[in-house]
C-alpha cells in the first residue's frame, strides 16, 4: 500500500520537526520519516547534552574563581551523577517527540528513507509518493581511516560514557574537541588534545584562540600540535597513538572530533538527479536541489557561508514552510548575522564581519578592548575577558568576536545590535540595567 502526501520530510530534527508542525499547521498532508532517534543530533546527542554537561563545568570554574573572594573550597565534578542528569533528559526525547507528531496527526514513519527509481520515497518496506520532499537528515561525525580506527570513538561516544577514563585524548582542532576536552579535564580526566595544525579555531581571531588555549593550558590540558596521528594501538597500558615519527601518546579512550559529513550517500540521490557531496546536499537560494521538488534544509545543505548550526534549521524551516504554503513571497532567502560559540569556561563567540579580513579593509574600524578588570568581570573574577568590535564607515556595528565566562550572552546583545544595523549612537539613547554586560555595550562602540 502506497501512502500519498503533499510534503514528505526525511528527518526529524529539529528543522524537520519544525517544518512538518509548520504545514501542518497550514493545512497540508504531511508526513516525516526518521532512521535514528527522533528529535534530531541535538538534543539527542549533540548541544544540548553537551551544554547539560557544561552547566556543571561552568558551576565548578565560577565557583573557582572566587575561591578565597568569599568562598572557601573547590567543588568537584560526580561524573556518574552529572551522566544521570544528562541521561534524565535525553532518554525522554525520542518518545516524546514521536508522541507529538503524532497527536498532531502528523503521518511518521520509523525506518530507513531512501528514493526509488520511479522517483517515490521508501522507509522500510513503506512506499511514499509525494508532492514535495523536503531532506533535513543533518550529519555525522567524521571518522579516522587509520589502522585502530575502531578505537576512536565519537563525540557520541562521550556523550553516553557513563565512567570517565582516567586518561582521555581527543583529536581535532574544532569546536567539538575543545568544549568536550573542557567538560573532561573540569571533571577531572588527564586530558590530552591532538591538533593535526598550529591554528585551531579557525574561524575566530588567532589572538583570542591563544588565549583560550592558554587557559586549557592552565586548567592542565596536554595541548599537542601539528601531529598527524597515523595509527592507534591497543595495549596492556591502554590505547598508543603514534604519528610514524617521533610522537607517541598513552591514553585510556580517544575521542575522534575531526568534522562532520552530510547524510547523504544512503539516500540513493541519483534516482531523482540530486546533487551532493560530503559536504553536503547542493541548494540554490530556494534551498531547492538539482531536482526543483526536493528541497534540503539544515546541516544536510552545503551553504558554505552559513554557519550549520540548529538555529540556523529553524529559520530555514520556516523559510520553507512559507515557500511550500505559498504565504511567503517567492523571494531567495537571506540570513541575518548568525552567531558562533565555543562553549565552555571561558567561551569563545563571534558574530558578523570577520575580524581578521576587517582589519585589511580602509572602510572599517576594528577596536580591541581588554575587559578582564571591567566591573562586570572583576566581581566574578573571570580569568580573561575581551571583546573586538569591527565598525563601518557610519559607525554601524558590522561585525564582532568575544572571549569571556560569559560571552554567549554578549555576543546575543552584539548580535541584535548588528542586525538593527545600530551605531553608537542609537545605544546611547537606551537605558539597560545596571550593573550588567548590556550596559557595558556602550563603552565598545
Amino acid at each position: 500500500m502506497m501512502t500519498h502526501v503533499e510534503t514528505l520530510i526525511i528527518g526529524g530534527g529539529p528543522g524537520g520537526l519544525a517544518l512538518a508542525y509548520a504545514l501542518k499547521g497550514a493545512g497540508q498532508t504531511v508526513a516525516i520519516a526518521e532512521e535514528n532517534l527522533w528529535g534530531g543530533t541535538c538534543p539527542n546527542r549533540g548541544c544540548d547534552p553537551k551544554k547539560i554537561l557544561l552547566a556543571a563545568v561552568e558551576a565548578k570554574r565560577s565557583a573557582e574563581h572566587m575561591n578565597g573572594q568569599g568562598l572557601n573550597g573547590d567543588p568537584t565534578i560526580n561524573w556518574a551523577d552529572l551522566m544521570r542528569n544528562k541521561f534524565a533528559y535525553t532518554d525522554s526525547i525520542p518518545g516524546g517527540t514521536l508522541s507529538g507528531l503524532k497527536q498532531t496527526d502528523i503521518t511518521t514513519f520509523t525506518g530507513h528513507a531512501e528514493f526509488a527509481d520511479d522517483g517515490h520515497v521508501m522507509v522500510g518496506s513503506e512506499e511514499v509518493a509525494a508532492d514535495k520532499v523536503v531532506l533535513a537528515t543533518g550529519e555525522r561525525p567524521r571518522r579516522l581511516d587509520i589502522p585502530g580506527a575502531k578505537y576512536v570513538g565519537t563525540s557520541t561516544d562521550f556523550l553516553n560514557m557513563r565512567e570517565l577514563p582516567r586518561r582521555l585524548t581527543f583529536i581535532g582542532g574544532g569546536y567539538i574537541a575543545f568544549e568536550l576536552a573542557d567538560i573532561a579535564n573540569a571533571a577531572g580526566a588527564d586530558v590530552s588534545l591532538v591538533l593535526h595544525n598550529d591554528k585551531p579555531l579557525r574561524a575566530f581571531p588567532a589572538d583570542l584562540v591563544a588565549d583560550l588555549v592558554a587557559q586549557l593550558k592552565t586548567a592542565g590540558v596536554h595541548i599537542y600540535e601539528n601531529v598527524d596521528v597515523a595509527k592507534v594501538d591497543k595495549t596492556d597500558d591502554g590505547l598508543v597513538l603514534t604519528d610514524g615519527h617521533d610522537f607517541q601518546l598513552t591514553t585510556d579512550a580517544v575521542i575522534g572530533a575531526t568534522g562532520r559529513i552530510a547524510n547523504v550517500d544512503t539516500l540513493n540521490l541519483a534516482a531523482v538527479g540530486v546533487e551532493a557531496d560530503a559536504h553536503g546536499i547542493q541548494v540554490n537560494d530556494h534551498l531547492q536541489t538539482t531536482n526543483p521538488n526536493i528541497y534540503a534544509l539544515g546541516d544536510v545543505a552545503a551553504k558554505r557561508t552559513v554557519p550549520k548550526l540548529t538555529p540556523v534549521a529553524g529559520y530555514d524551516a520556516r523559510y520553507l514552510a512559507g515557500q511550500l504554503t505559498g504565504q511567503q513571497a517567492d523571494a531567495p532567502i537571506s540570513y541575518p548575522a548568525i552567531p558562533t560559540l565555543v562553549f565552555g569556561m571561558p567561551k569563545l563567540a563571534k558574530v558578523g564581519v570577520d575580524v581578521t579580513a576587517a582589519a585589511k579593509e580602509s572602510s572599517l574600524t576594528v577596536k580591541k578592548i581588554d575587559m578582564t578588570h571591567w566591573y562586570t568581570y572583576n566581581r566574578i573574577h573571570d580569568a580573561v575577558a575581551k571583546v573586538t568590535v569591527v565598525l563601518n564607515d557610519k559607525q554601524q556595528l558590522v561585525g564582532a568576536a568575544v572571549l569571556s565566562s560569559i560571552a554567549d550572552e554578549m555576543i546575543n546583545y552584539l548580535t541584535f545590535l548588528i542586525n538593527q544595523h545600530a551605531t553608537a549612537g542609537d545605544f546611547e539613547n537606551q537605558i539597560m540595567a545596571y550593573p550588567s554586560p548590556a550596559s557595558d555595550i556602550d563603552y565598545l562602540l
